[in-house]
C-alpha cells in the first residue's frame, strides 16, 4: 500500500456485494465482500488509503421482496456511513453509467460484467461476488483522475 490517501473505492452495495480498492495505477489493493460483519468490513475500510469512492446508485427491483428490499436499504445507508465516518469524498454512479464508460454493458448478464473485470485485472481472481467492486473501483480512479468526461 502507498503512504498517502489516493487510492480508489468502489462499493458495489447489497448482500452479495463487495468494496474494491484500488491504486493510482489501477493495481488492486485489496478487497472485502459486505457479507461480513459490519465491523469486520469497517475495520477493513478504515485501515484502507482511500481519496475517493464510488458507491454504485441502484433501487430495488421490481418484484423484489419487503425483506430484500429493507435489507439492500440497510446495506446502502451503511456503506453511505462508512465513508462519511471515514472522511472519504464520494459520488454515485448508475450501473448504467459506470458500465457504459468501462464499456461493460451487461443488460443483467454478471457474466459480462466479470469478463471485463478479468480482462482489467488479469492477477487478481475475479468472482461474480467483487466483479462489480472492482469495475465501479476503476470507474472511481479514471473519474477520480479526470481520465474522460462524464456525461
Amino acid at each position: 500500500m502507498n503512504d498517502q490517501n489516493e487510492n480508489y473505492l468502489g462499493v458495489d452495495v447489497g448482500a452479495s456485494g463487495a468494496m474494491a480498492v484500488l491504486d493510482p495505477l489501477g493495481a488492486v489493493i485489496s478487497v472485502q465482500r459486505l457479507d461480513a460483519t459490519q465491523h469486520d468490513v469497517w475495520t477493513w475500510l478504515s485501515a484502507q488509503r482511500v481519496c475517493f469512492a464510488v458507491i454504485e446508485k441502484v433501487n430495488a427491483m421490481p418484484k423484489q421482496g419487503v425483506s430484500s428490499t429493507f435489507k439492500f436499504g440497510t446495506s446502502f445507508g451503511f456503506c453511505q456511513g462508512m465513508l462519511v465516518a471515514a472522511g472519504i469524498r464520494f459520488e454515485f454512479a448508475t450501473p448504467q453509467k459506470w458500465q457504459k464508460a468501462l464499456d461493460c454493458r451487461t443488460g443483467g448478464d454478471k457474466n459480462v460484467s466479470k469478463a471485463r473485470a478479468q480482462s482489467l485485472f488479469p492477477g487478481v481472481k475475479v468472482i461474480h461476488a467483487n466483479a462489480d467492486a472492482l469495475l465501479i473501483a476503476e470507474f472511481a480512479r479514471r473519474t477520480a483522475m479526470g481520465l474522460w468526461v462524464s456525461n
